[in-house]
């Protein structure tokens, strides 16, 4: 994989995980290509939700903390549908105790329960237990607005779920009906006489298909108060029954009280005091609010149908281009002159907190999970909606136009000085930029930043084994002699007093900490390659904690990556197959006919792998898997570094007595 709020690319799939840190995936094959004959018996059918629970990243990303976190998100979301139409006002998330166990309630219509005029079952039973079944899709006014497109989303959670309890009350009744597995475990049953109405349901992710099923409670409730900010009118109260604590998360300043918050925690400050607002009601919905910090990043938050798109889409496009055109237009208008600085559109977005919020009857998102918008009309509408109005008020608010103007200037001021120096260090010799470079370090001819590549390995051995195995014309590697230096909690100049950390900032060329300088970089990428057992995972956070701290904006222009080295091989006669990690082994070996007799090697280092088989999986950029690394979170990332690597020990004690019950057995390294 070549990229990972890590990146995996492949044929091509792509996952991502969140957190402090947010690693996107991209994978490409390493397995060899099967010889078995392709004939009638080779063909299968899936029947019900079998396919879901034989295929479920197809649905949910990927069975892991994110793909089991999602299960809770689709059915928040069919709740959060309830409201959107004006049937429902009030949802409860509910963690039990057990922390594997969540119980999602609304008071909106209730599932209907009768029997379904064409297919003879309970309209209960035939959405929990059929993909595509549902209001959604239909000609009808059911759902004017939805985050749900396909019917596959409680049918999905109850695929995944060892046990879901549906409790519907409707029609003067409390029903209730139980599923295991995706299939039925009980009739519906007609349990007691009510007046009110809603949908409750109780889901218990399978360990089958996830191998940690303890659900994150501060996730939850993050995610629960984000989406009470873009649904100011709709009450969101979260019960945590690990921690006895009740939280409402209900926000009714939205979306421009949403602003100031991310605004705050960035802790950078803004350009003007005042942000820009704008809502059009009625129809679709829209609502977007936007300041200018004193940050050198951009971040923007786009919402359609009240579901977060991580990846943007057309709407978050149209928001972009709708700000870039209107400081351009204003700038034209009011004659600004920038003395020989040319102003793109990275110099006005610079420093931007953006929030975009739509409501369309048909989003097309990309994938089940909804990461992403690619409904074409929107790029236009929503330029349409910012433009013109942000032009307005930047022409009745002049002296908070000029604030931004010259924010955006010296921008693009800054970018065209580090551009001339970028320049002056191509401009010199291979020999010059080459010379005091770590002996130890075995370099690459290339100095072409698209192609140059950093390979960052443990130890002597698999130093080796990677020097032999590389291209060297782009590929360079560092060797890196046991653990490095913990970096957390020291000054730069004690931490560059160690000599690995000396030798890694004198390889890449950039300096560290005040005096870094990314146009010095040496290496477009920098790769992480470390064995695949607790001593390598040791070392990479030791390094992420060094880069964090001195080299943040290596992370956050997309240069550091992990790469993935398999940790067993399979070979099943003339085949051979690389896993990386003990689920993916039996995942593969899953997959094997019943009379396959495979020879499993666990490798103990990446030493132990010959140079050809450590260029074919874990070099190759044809076949490998990198994870680019990025920042999701500053705050939490600052926060993880110091409980897990500074000083106090208690903090530490503490993170693993909370953590404790989330790790299996089988995750220890011992």
């Amino acid at each position: 994989m070549e990229n990972a709020d890590l990146s995996l690319r492949g044929e091509r799939s792509r996952e991502r995980w969140t957190g402090p840190f947010s690693f996107e995936i991209e994978r490409m094959s390493t397995a060899a290509k099967s010889k078995k004959a392709y004939d009638e018996a080779s063909i299968s059918v899936l029947e019900g939700l079998e396919a879901v629970r034989v295929r479920p990243s197809m649905y949910i990303g990927a069975p892991d903390k994110k793909g089991l976190h999602h299960l809770v998100w689709e059915i928040v979301d069919n709740s959060v549908d309830e409201y959107l139409n004006g049937f429902a006002d009030s949802i409860t998330v509910t963690l039990h105790k057990s922390g594997d166990a969540v119980t999602v309630s609304d008071n909106g219509r209730g599932i209907p329960v009768g029997i379904h005029p064409k297919y003879k079952k309970p309209t209960l039973e035939i959405i929990l237990t059929t993909l595509h079944s549902g209001a959604k899709f239909g000609e009808g006014e059911d759902y004017i607005h939805s985050g749900g497109l396909h019917g596959v989303g409680s049918s999905v959670v109850n695929a995944l779920s060892r046990k879901l309890v549906a409790t519907i009350t409707r029609d003067g009744f409390v029903w209730q009906q139980t599923f295991k597995r995706g299939k039925t475990a009980s009739t519906l049953e007609k349990v007691k006489p009510a007046r009110d109405h809603g949908t409750t349901i109780h889901f218990e992710p399978d360990p089958e298909i996830f191998k940690v099923t303890h659900f994150d409670a501060d996730w939850i409730k993050q995610h629960l108060e984000d989406m009470s900010y873009i649904h100011s009118g709709l009450k969101i109260v979260f019960v945590n029954e690990m921690t006895k604590e009740t939280h409402d998360l209900s926000h009714p300043g939205g979306i421009a009280e949403f602003l100031g918050k991310i605004v705050s925690d960035q802790q950078k400050p803004a350009v003007t005091p005042t942000a820009f607002h704008l809502v059009k009601e009625g129809g679709d919905k829209m609502e977007v609010a936007l300041q200018w910090t004193e940050s050198t990043d951009e971040i923007f938050r786009s919402y359609v149908n009240g579901i977060r798109t991580m990846d943007g889409g057309t709407h978050e496009a149209g928001f972009k281009s709708g700000i870039v055109k209107a400081i351009r237009n204003f700038m034209e208008t009011h004659d600004v002159k920038t003395k020989g600085v040319t102003i793109n559109a990275e110099d006005i977005r610079e420093g931007i907190v953006g929030i975009l919020s739509v409501f369309i009857r048909n989003p097309a998102f990309q994938g089940q999970t909804k990461e992403k918008l690619n409904n074409p009309e929107m790029v236009a509408q929503v330029e349409g909606f910012v433009r013109p109005a942000l032009e307005s008020w930047l022409n009745s608010n002049m002296s908070l136009a000029d604030q931004i103007v010259g924010r955006i200037v010296l921008a693009a001021k800054a970018r065209q000085a580090s551009r001339e120096a970028a320049a002056e260090i191509k401009r010199k010799s291979p020999t010059q930029r080459r010379l005091n470079l770590p002996g130890k370090l075995a370099d690459c001819k290339s100095t072409d930043l698209e192609e140059t590549e950093l390979f960052l390995v443990e130890g002597d051995s698999a130093g080796g084994s990677a020097k032999q195995g590389r291209n060297n014309h782009t590929q360079a590697v560092l060797p890196l002699r046991g653990k490095i230096l913990n970096s957390e909690g020291l000054g730069i100049h004690k931490t560059l007093a160690n000599q690995e950390l000396s030798d890694l900032v004198t390889a890449l060329g950039t300096g560290a900490g005040e005096n870094f300088n990314l146009n010095n970089l040496r290496y477009g990428k920098v790769i992480l390659l470390m064995d695949a057992d607790a001593d390598g995972y040791h070392i990479t956070t030791l390094l992420l904690t060094f880069f964090f701290r001195y080299m943040t904006d290596l992370i956050r222009k997309g240069h550091l990556f992990i790469a993935q080295p398999p940790l067993y091989r399979i070979n099943v006669g003339k085949e051979i197959l690389w896993a990386r990690d003990d689920a993916h082994k039996e995942e593969l070996l899953s997959k094997l006919k019943s009379n396959a007799k495979p020879e499993i090697t666990r490798f103990k280092g990446l030493g132990e792998m010959s140079a050809r088989e450590l260029a074919d999986t874990t070099l190759d950029a044809r076949k490998r898997v990198l994870l680019r690394v990025s920042i999701e979170s500053v705050l939490d990332a600052d926060k993880t570094f110091v409980e897990l690597l500074g000083k106090d020990p208690a903090s530490r004690f503490r993170f693993i007595m909370e953590s404790a019950n989330q790790i299996t057995v089988e995750d220890l390294d011992v």
